[in-house]
């Protein structure tokens, strides 16, 4: 079994920045792809970003590049998700996401696609 724990939400201005960790136990993490996804209240979960736990290629959904950056830290099995000027709508609830299977050339955007998750994070941007 994995556990994810994420930390690091809270609430910000616009054009300002938060940090957020996931911490991952339970297996060894190799080929695993670490994604981020986000929920605004009445819209379906969203890929935001990935990262191979192996290389350190990552993904990034349109809204986020250039803003966001998806990182890990191998010792400590963390994941983190630096977000820079920040946006109204990137309130939601954040959550971190594992998952053990392959993948093609592009990360799957796909919530359904990842087998593991955290409890979520809540983020709130204010303008």
């Amino acid at each position: 079994q994995v556990q994810l724990v994420e930390s690091g939400g809270g609430l910000v201005q616009a054009g300002g920045s938060l940090r957020l960790s996931c911490a991952a136990s339970g297996r060894t993490f190799s080929s695993v792809l670490m994604g981020w996804f986000r929920q605004a209240p009445g819209k379906e979960r969203e890929f935001v970003a990935a990262i191979s736990w192996s290389s350190g290629r990552t993904y990034y959904a349109d809204s986020v590049k250039g803003r966001f950056t998806i990182s890990r830290d191998r010792a400590k099995n963390t994941v983190y998700l630096q977000m820079n000027s920040l946006k109204p709508e990137d309130t939601a609830v954040y959550y971190c996401a594992a998952r053990f299977r392959g993948w093609g050339p592009s990360a799957p955007p796909a919530a359904s696609s990842y087998d593991y998750w955290g409890q979520g994070n809540q983020v709130t941007v204010s303008s």
